[in-house]
């Protein structure tokens, strides 16, 4: 499974770590992606999906139904 969060779209980034001596070697920065289950009232049932945990605070906070119509998105998109 790729790491990009179904909601925001998040995935991982590619750069260089410098050294003081100003040697580069390569380095990923993933995102920090997690398996969730989370009941939607609306629908009645719980719905598991795979996003950063950026994306699960903002859902903790507006719900998951208020931030996928946000965000033009639905329930099959992020399944």
């Amino acid at each position: 499974m790729s790491r990009v969060c179904k909601l925001t779209g998040k995935k991982p980034l590619a750069g260089n770590r410098v050294s003081h001596a100003n040697n580069k070697t390569r380095h990923m920065q993933r995102p920090n992606i997690q398996k969730k289950s989370i009941f939607v009232p609306e629908l009645g049932r719980s719905v598991t999906v795979r996003l950063s945990t950026r994306a699960l605070r903002t859902v903790t906070k507006n719900g998951l139904m208020q931030y996928l119509k946000k965000e033009g998105l639905k329930i099959k998109d992020i399944q």
